[in-house]
Protein backbone atom coordinates (compact mmCIF):
# COMPACT_ATOMS: atom_id res chain seq x y z
CA UNK A 1 0.00 0.00 0.00
CA UNK A 2 1.26 3.51 -0.85
CA UNK A 3 0.41 5.44 2.31
CA UNK A 4 -0.84 9.00 1.95
CA UNK A 5 1.74 11.60 3.02
CA UNK A 6 -0.85 13.42 5.12
CA UNK A 7 -1.75 10.19 6.94
CA UNK A 8 1.90 9.58 7.78
CA UNK A 9 2.28 13.13 9.07
CA UNK A 10 -0.83 12.68 11.23
CA UNK A 11 0.54 9.46 12.73
CA UNK A 12 3.86 11.13 13.47
CA UNK A 13 2.16 14.11 15.13
CA UNK A 14 0.06 11.88 17.40
CA UNK A 15 2.99 9.65 18.33
CA UNK A 16 5.22 12.60 19.22
CA UNK A 17 2.49 14.38 21.18
CA UNK A 18 1.58 11.23 23.10
CA UNK A 19 -2.11 11.62 22.40
CA UNK A 20 -4.77 12.69 19.92
CA UNK A 21 -5.96 15.70 21.92
CA UNK A 22 -2.52 17.25 22.28
CA UNK A 23 -1.67 16.60 18.62
CA UNK A 24 -5.00 18.12 17.61
CA UNK A 25 -4.36 21.20 19.76
CA UNK A 26 -0.90 21.73 18.26
CA UNK A 27 -2.09 21.10 14.70
CA UNK A 28 -5.34 23.05 15.09
CA UNK A 29 -7.43 20.11 13.89
CA UNK A 30 -10.03 17.90 15.56
CA UNK A 31 -8.99 14.88 17.60
CA UNK A 32 -11.67 12.79 15.91
CA UNK A 33 -10.30 13.52 12.44
CA UNK A 34 -6.79 12.59 13.58
CA UNK A 35 -8.10 9.36 15.07
CA UNK A 36 -9.88 8.48 11.83
CA UNK A 37 -6.76 9.29 9.80
CA UNK A 38 -4.53 7.05 11.88
CA UNK A 39 -7.12 4.27 11.83
CA UNK A 40 -7.22 4.51 8.03
CA UNK A 41 -3.44 4.28 7.88
CA UNK A 42 -3.38 1.21 10.16
CA UNK A 43 -6.07 -0.48 8.09
CA UNK A 44 -4.20 0.16 4.88
CA UNK A 45 -0.91 -1.10 6.28
CA UNK A 46 -2.55 -4.05 8.01
CA UNK A 47 -0.74 -3.43 11.31
CA UNK A 48 -1.48 -1.55 14.52
CA UNK A 49 0.80 1.48 14.93
CA UNK A 50 -0.48 2.92 18.23
CA UNK A 51 -1.55 1.36 21.50
CA UNK A 52 -4.44 3.38 22.88
CA UNK A 53 -5.70 3.57 26.44
CA UNK A 54 -8.02 6.03 28.14
CA UNK A 55 -4.97 7.84 29.54
CA UNK A 56 -2.25 7.60 26.93
CA UNK A 57 -1.23 6.74 23.40
CA UNK A 58 2.10 5.06 22.64
CA UNK A 59 3.63 3.53 19.50
CA UNK A 60 3.63 -0.24 19.10
CA UNK A 61 6.91 -1.86 18.10
CA UNK A 62 5.90 -1.49 14.45
CA UNK A 63 4.86 2.12 15.07
CA UNK A 64 8.16 2.92 16.78
CA UNK A 65 10.12 1.49 13.85
CA UNK A 66 8.03 3.50 11.40
CA UNK A 67 8.42 6.67 13.46
CA UNK A 68 12.20 6.22 13.60
CA UNK A 69 12.41 6.18 9.81
CA UNK A 70 9.70 8.74 9.12
CA UNK A 71 11.39 11.68 10.87
CA UNK A 72 14.41 11.91 8.55
CA UNK A 73 12.39 10.85 5.49
CA UNK A 74 9.67 13.47 5.91
CA UNK A 75 12.33 16.02 6.72
CA UNK A 76 13.86 15.40 3.32
CA UNK A 77 10.45 15.65 1.64
CA UNK A 78 9.76 18.98 3.36
CA UNK A 79 13.21 20.24 2.39
CA UNK A 80 12.65 19.22 -1.22
CA UNK A 81 9.30 21.03 -1.34
CA UNK A 82 10.94 23.98 0.35
CA UNK A 83 13.17 24.54 -2.68
CA UNK A 84 10.38 26.67 -4.13
CA UNK A 85 11.01 29.08 -1.28
CA UNK A 86 14.02 30.23 -3.25
CA UNK A 87 11.66 31.71 -5.81
CA UNK A 88 9.83 33.80 -3.21
CA UNK A 89 10.71 37.34 -2.33
CA UNK A 90 11.17 36.27 1.31
CA UNK A 91 11.75 32.82 2.89
CA UNK A 92 8.69 31.42 4.64
CA UNK A 93 7.83 28.41 6.73
CA UNK A 94 8.61 26.94 10.14
CA UNK A 95 12.03 26.63 11.77
CA UNK A 96 12.17 24.05 14.58
CA UNK A 97 15.04 24.31 17.06
CA UNK A 98 16.03 22.03 19.95
CA UNK A 99 18.23 23.87 22.45
CA UNK A 100 19.49 23.54 26.02
CA UNK A 101 17.72 25.70 28.59
CA UNK A 102 20.76 27.92 29.05
CA UNK A 103 20.81 28.72 25.31
CA UNK A 104 17.12 29.59 25.41
CA UNK A 105 17.93 32.02 28.20
CA UNK A 106 21.29 33.46 27.13
CA UNK A 107 21.63 33.08 23.34
CA UNK A 108 18.23 33.14 21.64
CA UNK A 109 16.87 36.33 23.28
CA UNK A 110 19.52 38.34 21.45
CA UNK A 111 19.01 36.51 18.16
CA UNK A 112 15.31 35.91 17.71
CA UNK A 113 13.84 39.43 17.92
CA UNK A 114 15.93 40.83 15.04
CA UNK A 115 15.66 37.57 13.07
CA UNK A 116 11.86 37.49 13.30
CA UNK A 117 11.72 41.16 12.37
CA UNK A 118 13.88 40.50 9.30
CA UNK A 119 11.88 37.42 8.26
CA UNK A 120 8.22 38.02 9.17
CA UNK A 121 7.05 34.98 7.16
CA UNK A 122 9.13 32.54 9.23
CA UNK A 123 7.69 30.94 12.37
CA UNK A 124 10.15 29.61 14.95
CA UNK A 125 9.33 26.71 17.28
CA UNK A 126 11.78 26.21 20.17
CA UNK A 127 12.04 23.13 22.39
CA UNK A 128 14.29 23.73 25.39
CA UNK A 129 15.64 20.64 27.16
CA UNK A 130 18.99 19.42 28.44
CA UNK A 131 18.79 15.74 27.47
CA UNK A 132 20.50 14.32 24.37
CA UNK A 133 18.13 14.45 21.40
CA UNK A 134 18.25 13.13 17.84
CA UNK A 135 17.12 16.32 16.14
CA UNK A 136 15.99 14.56 12.97
CA UNK A 137 13.95 11.90 14.75
CA UNK A 138 12.42 14.61 16.95
CA UNK A 139 11.31 16.59 13.91
CA UNK A 140 13.66 19.54 14.45
CA UNK A 141 15.67 21.29 11.76
CA UNK A 142 18.64 22.20 13.95
CA UNK A 143 19.87 22.29 17.51
CA UNK A 144 22.20 24.21 19.77
CA UNK A 145 24.72 22.30 21.87
CA UNK A 146 28.12 22.74 23.42
CA UNK A 147 31.13 21.15 21.75
CA UNK A 148 31.34 18.06 23.96
CA UNK A 149 27.68 17.27 23.23
CA UNK A 150 27.63 17.76 19.47
CA UNK A 151 26.20 14.88 17.47
CA UNK A 152 28.46 13.24 14.91
CA UNK A 153 28.11 13.87 11.18
CA UNK A 154 26.61 17.30 11.75
CA UNK A 155 27.59 20.70 10.43
CA UNK A 156 28.37 23.06 13.30
CA UNK A 157 28.30 26.87 13.23
CA UNK A 158 29.46 29.02 16.19
CA UNK A 159 26.59 30.80 17.90
CA UNK A 160 26.70 32.96 21.03
CA UNK A 161 29.71 34.24 23.02
CA UNK A 162 32.79 32.17 22.16
CA UNK A 163 34.37 32.09 25.61
CA UNK A 164 32.29 31.50 28.72
CA UNK A 165 32.80 30.64 32.40
CA UNK A 166 31.14 28.54 35.02
CA UNK A 167 30.77 30.86 38.00
CA UNK A 168 30.02 30.36 41.68
CA UNK A 169 28.10 32.90 43.71
CA UNK A 170 26.29 33.52 46.97
CA UNK A 171 24.37 36.29 48.66
CA UNK A 172 26.58 38.72 50.62
CA UNK A 173 24.55 37.92 53.77
CA UNK A 174 25.36 34.21 53.44
CA UNK A 175 29.08 34.93 53.01
CA UNK A 176 29.07 37.32 55.96
CA UNK A 177 27.64 34.55 58.15
CA UNK A 178 29.69 31.60 56.88
CA UNK A 179 32.87 33.13 55.48
CA UNK A 180 34.23 33.52 51.97
CA UNK A 181 35.88 30.45 50.42
CA UNK A 182 39.50 30.97 49.37
CA UNK A 183 40.04 27.57 47.74
CA UNK A 184 37.58 25.24 45.95
CA UNK A 185 37.98 22.63 48.69
CA UNK A 186 36.57 25.15 51.17
CA UNK A 187 33.21 24.50 49.48
CA UNK A 188 33.07 21.15 51.25
CA UNK A 189 32.25 23.12 54.40
CA UNK A 190 29.52 25.23 52.80
CA UNK A 191 25.87 24.80 51.83
CA UNK A 192 25.97 24.28 48.06
CA UNK A 193 22.93 24.27 45.78
CA UNK A 194 23.51 21.63 43.12
CA UNK A 195 22.03 20.40 39.85
CA UNK A 196 21.42 16.86 38.64
CA UNK A 197 21.23 15.70 35.00
CA UNK A 198 18.23 13.81 33.65
CA UNK A 199 20.44 10.70 33.67
CA UNK A 200 20.59 10.95 37.47
CA UNK A 201 24.24 12.02 37.48
CA UNK A 202 25.18 14.91 39.76
CA UNK A 203 28.20 16.56 38.12
CA UNK A 204 31.08 17.72 40.31
CA UNK A 205 32.03 21.37 40.46
CA UNK A 206 35.29 21.93 38.58
CA UNK A 207 37.74 24.80 38.96
CA UNK A 208 41.04 25.75 37.35
CA UNK A 209 43.82 28.19 38.15
CA UNK A 210 47.39 28.43 36.82
CA UNK A 211 47.16 24.94 35.36
CA UNK A 212 45.79 23.37 38.56
CA UNK A 213 42.41 21.66 38.11
CA UNK A 214 40.32 20.95 41.20
CA UNK A 215 37.11 18.90 41.20
CA UNK A 216 34.92 18.90 44.31
CA UNK A 217 31.68 17.15 45.32
CA UNK A 218 30.08 19.65 47.70
CA UNK A 219 26.90 18.93 49.62
CA UNK A 220 24.01 21.15 50.53
CA UNK A 221 20.33 21.53 51.31
CA UNK A 222 19.01 21.63 47.72
CA UNK A 223 19.34 19.39 44.66
CA UNK A 224 17.43 20.29 41.47
CA UNK A 225 17.29 19.01 37.92
CA UNK A 226 19.49 20.92 35.51
CA UNK A 227 17.71 23.26 33.17
CA UNK A 228 14.73 25.36 34.18
CA UNK A 229 14.88 24.17 37.81
CA UNK A 230 18.26 25.88 38.19
CA UNK A 231 16.29 29.11 38.40
CA UNK A 232 14.98 27.81 41.72
CA UNK A 233 18.51 27.18 43.00
CA UNK A 234 19.40 30.71 41.94
CA UNK A 235 16.53 32.23 43.91
CA UNK A 236 17.46 30.17 46.98
CA UNK A 237 21.00 31.53 46.68
CA UNK A 238 19.69 35.11 46.45
CA UNK A 239 17.69 34.45 49.63
CA UNK A 240 20.90 33.46 51.43
CA UNK A 241 20.43 29.69 51.26
CA UNK A 242 23.86 28.77 49.94
CA UNK A 243 26.33 28.86 47.05
CA UNK A 244 25.21 28.23 43.49
CA UNK A 245 27.18 27.35 40.34
CA UNK A 246 25.88 28.58 36.97
CA UNK A 247 26.97 30.22 33.73
CA UNK A 248 28.58 33.59 34.40
CA UNK A 249 26.27 35.32 31.92
CA UNK A 250 23.25 33.95 33.82
CA UNK A 251 24.62 35.34 37.08
CA UNK A 252 25.94 38.65 35.75
CA UNK A 253 22.74 40.72 36.37
CA UNK A 254 22.76 39.53 40.00
CA UNK A 255 26.39 40.60 40.38
CA UNK A 256 25.65 43.99 38.86
CA UNK A 257 22.83 44.81 41.29
CA UNK A 258 24.53 43.31 44.34
CA UNK A 259 22.08 40.50 45.04
CA UNK A 260 24.90 38.00 44.61
CA UNK A 261 28.64 38.17 45.13
CA UNK A 262 31.21 36.24 43.05
CA UNK A 263 32.83 33.33 44.89
CA UNK A 264 36.27 31.94 43.94
CA UNK A 265 36.35 34.08 40.78
CA UNK A 266 40.07 33.44 40.03
CA UNK A 267 39.22 29.73 39.85
CA UNK A 268 36.31 29.95 37.40
CA UNK A 269 36.75 27.44 34.60
CA UNK A 270 36.58 28.71 31.03
CA UNK A 271 34.97 26.76 28.17
CA UNK A 272 34.08 27.33 24.53
CA UNK A 273 30.73 28.74 23.46
CA UNK A 274 27.84 26.82 21.87
CA UNK A 275 27.27 25.79 18.27
CA UNK A 276 24.25 25.68 16.00
CA UNK A 277 24.30 22.23 14.42
CA UNK A 278 22.25 20.70 11.63
CA UNK A 279 22.43 17.69 9.28
CA UNK A 280 24.60 17.98 6.21
CA UNK A 281 21.84 16.92 3.87
CA UNK A 282 21.75 18.15 0.31
CA UNK A 283 18.63 20.26 0.71
CA UNK A 284 18.52 22.80 3.53
CA UNK A 285 15.05 24.24 4.29
CA UNK A 286 14.81 27.94 3.47
CA UNK A 287 13.95 29.01 7.06
CA UNK A 288 17.03 27.19 8.37
CA UNK A 289 19.20 28.61 5.59
CA UNK A 290 18.02 32.11 6.49
CA UNK A 291 18.76 31.50 10.19
CA UNK A 292 22.25 30.13 9.47
CA UNK A 293 23.06 33.19 7.35
CA UNK A 294 21.65 35.50 10.03
CA UNK A 295 23.73 33.85 12.76
CA UNK A 296 26.80 34.48 10.60
CA UNK A 297 26.18 38.24 10.72
CA UNK A 298 26.14 38.41 14.54
CA UNK A 299 29.12 39.68 16.49
CA UNK A 300 29.31 38.15 19.97
CA UNK A 301 32.74 39.08 21.25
Amino acid sequence: MAADLGDLQAFMAVARAGGFREAARVGNVSASSLSETVRRLETGLGVRLLNRTTRSVAPTEAGARLLERLGPALGEVEAALDVVNGFRGRPAGTLRLNVPVVAAKLVLPRLLPPFLAAYPDIRVEVTAEDSFVDILASGCDAGIRYEERLEQDMIAVPIGPRRQHYATAAAPAYLDRHGRPEHPRDLLHHACLRGRFASGQTPPWEFERDGEVVSVEPTGPLLVSTGTAMALALEVAVAGGGIVSLFEDWLRPYFDDGRLEPVLEPWWQEFSGPFLYYPGRRLTPAPLRAFIDFVGTMRWG
